[in-house]
């Protein structure tokens, strides 16, 4: 069998080895509750507290403004209902971005159901917002600003710093989905004046099933987020349940690996990479666009439409070989494709010829050769398939 080659790290990573080792003695030998007071307990308490550490590290927070949750979605619905609601003496208004993950969108909603007004921003047709946009929709009575750090189709980096300082002049609560940016680029929540910030251990080489969420509570003590799933108090009160130990552990060490990888310049190698398979395929393709900012844009993402062909069939020709997902993967209700990608204002045929390309720590410069002459040879094969018979 054909080893296959994995393109798609925006959906998820593989977990390191370094990662499962880690995490395998709190699966067996060391399998205390954390919140226990013998000393199998307190051994898993110091080792959840050496990996909130190791994640407030990554972020520049403090290690006390790390809540440890089950994923990004709990992250998100957490930050977003609990600091909505937490606040709404204040006010019922918030901002957010027309291309944010459903996470942050159906909690948005829900709030909405609930009586809160909730603007979305649009975004230019680089799929990034205008800071501009963002600063004429803080009207009176917005307590909330919603805009993730990196889109997780079309990898476009958001200007963070610019939106943040806007909200902290305002003092008005800042979060962001940082998921597909923790670890791939250098995210600092103090920079970026955040209040809140959604993580996931699965999208840098961690297990799935656990996240974290940063509240800036130390330094913001007036934000108190109202729990949204109540009962042993654990988290400091914010987030109730038996913590995930060997989930935690293994997010910690994947934060560690990645603070070394960004360290040691994998950011530029991915940029590297990214740049030659784009190459290679304008280079011997007629009919490839860029979808998002090239310049403003994760290192190992490229999101293209190739014309003259339908995505979805392409991707199965290759599924044998390659990992990769079409753009309009994300599809709405009712069929419309991408939520994303039509906030860009794409043509129907630009959104179901689109490809999502998430190259990652394991990729090399023959997984790229490999893709780009596998495209090549079946882009090429699709248009003459539907290429119009001359009488």
């Amino acid at each position: 069998m054909i080893p296959l080659i994995y393109l798609d790290h925006h959906a998820t990573t593989p977990v390191d080895p370094a990662v499962v080792a880690a995490m395998l003695p709190f699966l067996t030998e060391r399998f205390g509750n954390p919140s226990s007071r013998h000393a199998l307990g307190q051994d898993a308490h110091a080792a959840v507290e050496e990996a909130r550490a190791r994640v407030a590290s990554l972020i520049g927070a403090l290690p006390e403004d790390i809540v440890f949750t089950s994923g990004a979605t709990e992250s998100d619905n957490l930050a977003i209902k609990g600091a909505a609601r937490a606040l709404a003496g204040s006010g019922r208004r918030i901002v957010t971005t027309a291309i944010e993950h459903p996470a942050v969108l159906e909690p948005c909603r829900t709030l909405e159901r609930e009586g809160f007004t909730i603007h979305r921003v649009p975004v230019g047709t680089d799929g990034i917002v205008e800071v501009g946009e963002i600063e004429a929709a803080l009207e009176p009575g917005t307590t909330l600003v919603s805009v993730m750090a990196a889109n997780n189709e079309i990898g476009t980096l958001q200007p963070l710093a610019e939106i943040g300082a806007l909200c902290r002049s305002r003092g008005i609560a800042f979060h962001s989905d940082a998921v597909q940016a923790l670890g791939r680029v250098a995210l600092d929540v103090d920079a970026a004046s955040l209040d809140l910030a959604s993580l996931s251990a699965h999208k840098m080489y961690g297990p799935k099933g656990v996240g974290a969420l940063y509240v800036r509570r130390a330094r913001r003590p007036r934000l108190k987020l109202q729990p949204q799933a109540e009962g042993g108090g654990q988290e400091k009160g914010i987030r109730s349940g038996t913590l995930n130990v060997p989930g935690i552990v293994g997010f910690g060490e994947a934060a560690r690996l990645a603070h070394a990888a960004l360290d040691d310049g994998e950011p530029a190698r991915l940029r590297a990479l990214r740049d030659a398979l784009l190459g290679g395929l304008t280079g011997s393709l007629a009919g490839i666009t860029v979808n998002g900012s090239l310049e403003f844009r994760l290192p190992g993402n490229l999101h293209v439409s190739i014309d003259g062909v339908e995505a979805e069939t392409l991707l199965l020709s290759l599924g044998d070989r390659f990992a990769l997902s079409a753009g309009a993967a994300c599809a709405e209700a009712g069929g419309k494709g991408s939520h994303v990608l039509r906030a860009l204002g794409m043509t129907d045929s630009r959104v179901y010829s689109s490809v999502r390309f998430g190259l990652g720590r394991y990729n090399a410069r023959l997984d790229v050769d490999a893709v780009v002459d596998a495209l090549i040879s079946a882009v090429n094969a699709a248009r003459e398939r539907s290429a119009p018979v001359r009488p």
